[in-house]
């Protein structure tokens, strides 16, 4: 049993509490130009940033809206982090907090809360499977800074991906399993993986993201036997993203006689305004509409298998770095 305490770190993108929550938000994301670039001149990356945010927050809001009046990841990754603070706590004291990108808590507070607490060796656990540097790389990057910057003196080990973790593949061929048990088997049904969409640029700037998700899919057919059908949703703005859409997807799906779909919502590991909204919501009336029917695998949020993939993460880390015994 360890002595001296170590911090675990749940690192995501977060999300507005509230409606009056969603413009805030969204300034707060269209401000990252590790994310998109509004212009070549830095100082101008906010003002832009506050039209398109202020242009965009009705329809976000009715998204929102629909789903409880506020994103659900906040309370989500805080059922995780008590979760995986008892699966951790027969090892010692690993006191796990999170550190949401665009919204609160951010680095810094938690950083002062657990330099507080006495805790100066940290595990930045990553919430994005699959490493982007838009995604669990600029969360990263904003917990480096914050370090940095403070006056306390911190050890950090990073997990930014874990797209083969074995643990993690398990839970998803079991929930796809578990979704086809409940659909035909008569032809007509085909996987259907969902990731976050990307720029095509970060792709081809050598960003491995894209390789990343099929590697997860690739693991994940081996133990299903099921071969599936990639798309990307959640894309915005004139740039040239990751394609075929996810709404072409169901479009093409339809045309080719497919009458259930079990979407898995591949790059999501907790419920939000993506799977509870865009695929729930949207693409379940557009399959409908289509003739399909639509079953999405469940979110992973704090259930007790996923727990242990984020268990099992932190304990290698930690065993990795010395901080525990082999």
């Amino acid at each position: 049993m360890i002595q001296e305490s170590i911090g675990v770190i749940l690192l995501n993108m977060g999300g507005p509490d509230t409606l009056a929550d969603v413009e805030p938000f969204l300034l707060e994301l269209f401000s990252d130009r590790r994310i998109i670039r509004l212009s070549p001149f830095p100082f101008l990356q906010k003002f832009i940033a506050r039209r398109i945010a202020h242009k965009r927050a009705p329809k976000s809001c009715e998204a929102y809206a629909l789903i409880g009046g506020g994103s659900p990841q906040k309370r989500l990754t805080a059922e995780q982090g008590a979760a995986l603070a008892q699966a951790l706590a027969p090892v010692g004291s690993f006191p796990v907090k999170m550190a949401m990108r665009y919204w609160s808590p951010r680095s810094d507070d938690t950083l002062a809360e657990l330099a507080a607490a006495g805790v100066h060796k940290l595990v930045a656990l990553s919430l994005y499977p699959h490493y982007s540097k838009a995604t669990g790389g600029s969360s990263i990057t904003d917990l480096r800074r914050a370090i940095a910057q403070s006056v306390h003196p911190f050890e950090l080990v990073e997990i930014d991906s874990w797209a083969s973790d074995p643990a993690y593949v398990d839970c998803l061929a079991l929930d796809i399993k578990a979704g086809l048990a409940e659909l035909p088997d008569d032809g007509k049904t085909q996987v259907v993986y969902s990731a976050h969409s990307l720029p095509v640029k970060f792709i081809e700037e050598g960003d491995p993201y894209l390789d990343e998700i099929k590697e997860t899919i690739a693991a994940v057919e081996l133990k299903t036997g099921v071969k599936g059908r990639l798309c990307f949703q959640s894309r915005s703005g004139p740039v040239r993203w990751l394609a075929p859409s996810t709404p072409e997807m169901l479009t093409t799906l339809a045309a080719q006689g497919m009458r259930n779909l079990l979407v898995v919502p591949i790059s999501f590991v907790s419920d939000h305004v993506e799977t509870l909204y865009e695929i729930d919501i949207l693409y379940g009336k557009q399959a409908e509409g289509l003739g399909m029917r639509l079953l999405r695998t469940p979110g992973l949020n704090a259930r007790p298998s996923f727990i242990a993939v984020l268990q099992g993460l932190v304990l290698a880390a930690c065993r990795k770095r010395k901080w525990l015994a082999d």
